[in-house]
């Protein structure tokens, strides 16, 4: 009898990063959020801003990972200020909002959605039930200012993975505090290879409709119905997730998302001390089921508080790093500049990199200052899809980055951005329609259609 060998496609994990926009400002929205409260009224520059998160996507696509961009989104939103009940030309509703209600309209001038890793929580077609991959673009209620991001969440996703047998797009779950999702950046998925099944481990800090333990200082974003929401719509099995309620104290010390205080890659997962409630259950959950559906072992590494403290981890962003894997399967640990300056975490990421008990052979560090002043770092800059080779070439091809499309975009930003933007500055009418010729020319760069409400 002939023996039929199964050809199986190679898998990938891709990062898409978001373009920082044209609106990139400090005007201090993110309540939970240390460093977006602190530098709240500075100067931001939203030209460095841009290049700086470009340069960080190419230093990724330069040791060999596939890494795609994502359009920033329209600001000021023009449409949420006409649904305030604000009236007349664009011109007369931004300086209306501006006088009238100056926090609001900081809000619509946010450029959040620069921070990807909030925009979609997915799951690969090696996991779901119908073998599609699947997307739930994040409702990001809690907070005024991303609440209304979903919206060309949704209509970006469908431009580039616009194949329905290959690609499911779920709405955004329904708004209100019941269902509070804040995409990827709760959401880790944990595999021997991407390739592979995986396990989903989903974050939450609080529960919609019990009466638990929440945090005192600062909002719990996500809930855990959300959490199961999402795992549900993606025809997860109960056997492939995990879900963990966030350290209340955690979040009151300003670990506002799970990516702020935990990274994973593959079988790696590296969490700090504090992560969790009912911690050492967790960790066995998440290693049994790991076992269970990969086959493998799960590598969990616990960084203790006499190591690098909760202020380190959030001043530097130690966890809110990328860890990827080479083509040689060895792991690079990359995270920002400041986890560099700070000596307790430069030197546990030293002895990270040194310990053979783990497959980090090297730590890169990329500046991302002003995304960081703005409370995002390298994490949140990113979102990840895992693709096999069948599902990548039905993505749209211009999206992805190469050496002429990074320097493309550089001059596109060099020509459109500001280099100093004050939270006054926001009012400039000029602001909007520098941003709308942008914005527009972007879309035909990268071969989006009219993803925009101004381009209808």
């Amino acid at each position: 009898m002939k023996k039929i060998e199964m050809i199986v496609s190679k898998t990938y994990e891709v990062n898409f990063d978001g373009i920082v926009g044209p609106t990139h400002n400090f005007s201090g929205l993110s309540f939970g959020n240390v460093a977006s409260l602190s530098h709240k009224a500075g100067i931001s520059n939203p030209k460095e801003a841009a290049l700086q998160g470009l340069a960080k996507a190419k230093a990724l696509m330069d040791l060999g990972l596939y890494q795609a961009v994502l359009p920033p989104q329209e600001r000021p939103n023009i449409e949420v200020l006409r649904r305030l009940g604000f009236t007349g030309t664009d011109e007369k509703v931004m300086a209306d909002a501006f006088s009238k209600n100056p926090e609001v309209y900081r809000s619509v001038c946010s450029a959040s959605s620069m921070w990807t890793a909030n925009a979609v929580t997915l799951a690969p077609s090696a996991d779901t039930s119908d073998h599609k991959v699947h997307f739930t673009p994040a409702n990001l209620n809690n907070k005024f200012h991303r609440s209304f991001e979903h919206i060309t969440t949704s209509r970006v996703l469908r431009s580039i993975f616009s194949d329905p047998n290959h690609f499911v797009h779920h709405p955004a779950l329904p708004e209100g505090p019941w269902f509070g999702d804040e995409g990827s950046a709760n959401h880790t998925r944990l595999c021997r290879e991407h390739s592979g099944k995986g396990v989903h481990f989903f974050v939450f800090g609080r529960f919609a409709f019990q009466t638990v333990s929440e945090p005192k200082r600062f909002p719990a974003r996500q809930t855990f119905e959300a959490s199961q929401a999402v795992a549900r719509l993606h025809g997860l099995s109960a056997d492939q997730v995990v879900f963990a309620q966030q350290n209340p104290d955690f979040i009151d010390a300003g670990v506002f998302h799970n990516d702020v205080g935990a990274v994973g890659n593959e079988g790696l997962y590296l969490f700090h001390e504090r992560s969790y409630v009912n911690q050492e259950m967790i960790v066995e959950e998440l290693k049994t089921k790991f076992a269970k559906v990969t086959g493998g072992q799960l590598n969990p590494i616990c960084v203790p508080e006499k190591t690098v403290s909760v202020q380190d981890a959030i001043k530097s962003y130690l966890f809110n790093s990328q860890v990827v894997t080479l083509s040689s399967n060895e792991m690079v640990f990359v995270a920002p500049k400041e986890s560099e300056e700070c000596a307790a975490v430069r030197n546990y990421l030293e002895v990270l990199k040194n310990d053979s008990s783990n497959p980090i052979t090297q730590v890169r560090f990329l500046d991302v200052r002003q995304s960081m002043s703005n409370g995002g770092g390298l994490a949140c800059l990113r979102l990840r899809v895992v693709l096999n080779e069948e599902e990548i070439k039905k993505v749209n091809p211009q999206i992805f980055l190469s050496e002429k499309r990074y320097s493309e975009l550089c001059g596109w930003v060099k020509k459109h951005y500001r280099d100093k933007l004050a939270p006054d500055d926001l009012a400039d009418p000029n602001l909007l329609k520098e941003g709308r010729v942008a914005l527009d020319e972007l879309t035909q760069i990268l071969s989006l259609g009219s993803i925009y409400s101004f381009q209808k």
